[in-house]
């Protein structure tokens, strides 16, 4: 995959223009962005902590009970970085590449198309490490992350933003149209959000169901969240960090060699 291991060699610092470009663009309509990450946690953290813990009661993750509250309140972190990287490198980034003309106008630039392609992905998970940033202000509220540990989760949200990103990315690449984003929604980001160890521990599960679920980004994400905020890291982190590592520096050059294919040749 020539693409794929020249891909830095095409990458300067001009990407940052790209990443400033929807910086400016996002401080225009910051207001709008900020809201979800604010009170996304506040209304599930009232009603599964304090509705549906009431009739769970404790979960046992790893070796000790904790309970519904804390074992759900890390995972909303999680999905919340899937949901903003993944989010804005397809349909954001398909409108300005399709409709608002964007990727044409930069790319009669010196800017090569490795560093548009780039750019889009480090700043979704710009958009990922905010919200991120925003519910844990939120949650720590609740003393639900336990520090120093929690820092933890920042450069978790940049990696899980990368690896999102990436496959987002890979996403609008190849996908007709516009509308055809609920493919990859329905089969790819719907089954992690409800069975990557989000809502009940993946052992609730049966082997069958179980197994598959670890080829999920998102359950490592999830696990390596969960552990930092509870202040416990452990196999299971390390591990999701080199998952997600793995996960990123296959679909980051796949992405820009897919791009390539739709836009130049």
């Amino acid at each position: 995959m020539t693409a794929g291991r020249n891909i830095f060699h095409y990458v300067s610092r001009r990407l940052w223009r790209v990443w400033q470009r929807n910086w400016t663009v996002y401080r225009k309509n910051w207001k709008i962005s900020f809201l979800p990450p604010l009170l996304e946690p506040l209304l599930y953290l009232l009603a599964f902590g304090v509705g549906l813990s009431a009739l769970v009661g404790t979960v046992r993750y790893g070796e000790k009970d904790i309970s519904y509250i804390e074992f759900i309140a890390p995972a909303l972190i999680a999905v919340n970085i899937m949901y903003n990287a993944f989010f804005e490198t397809t349909y954001a980034s398909y409108v300005r590449m399709y409709y608002q003309k964007t990727f044409d106008a930069m790319m009669a630039t010196p800017l090569s198309l490795e560093e548009i392609i780039i750019g889009e992905i480090v700043w979704g998970a710009t958009k990922a490490v905010i919200a991120t940033l925003i519910m844990m202000a939120v949650i720590s509220g609740f003393g639900l992350i336990s520090y120093p540990g929690g820092f933890v989760i920042i450069p978790l949200a940049v990696l899980g933003g990368l690896a999102f990103g990436a496959i987002g990315m890979t996403f609008t690449a190849i996908v007709k149209g516009i509308d055809l984003f609920n493919l990859p929604i329905f089969l790819f980001i719907t089954p992690m959000f409800l069975f990557g160890g989000t809502f009940f521990p993946l052992e609730a599960l049966p082997s069958w169901a179980r197994n598959p679920a670890f080829l999920f980004p998102l359950t490592h994400l999830v696990n390596s969240v969960r552990e930092f905020a509870g202040g416990a890291p452990g196999p299971l982190s390390m591990w999701g960090v080199l998952y997600l590592v793995a996960f990123t520096l296959v679909f980051l050059p796949l992405s820009v060699l897919k791009m390539r294919r739709r836009l130049i040749h």
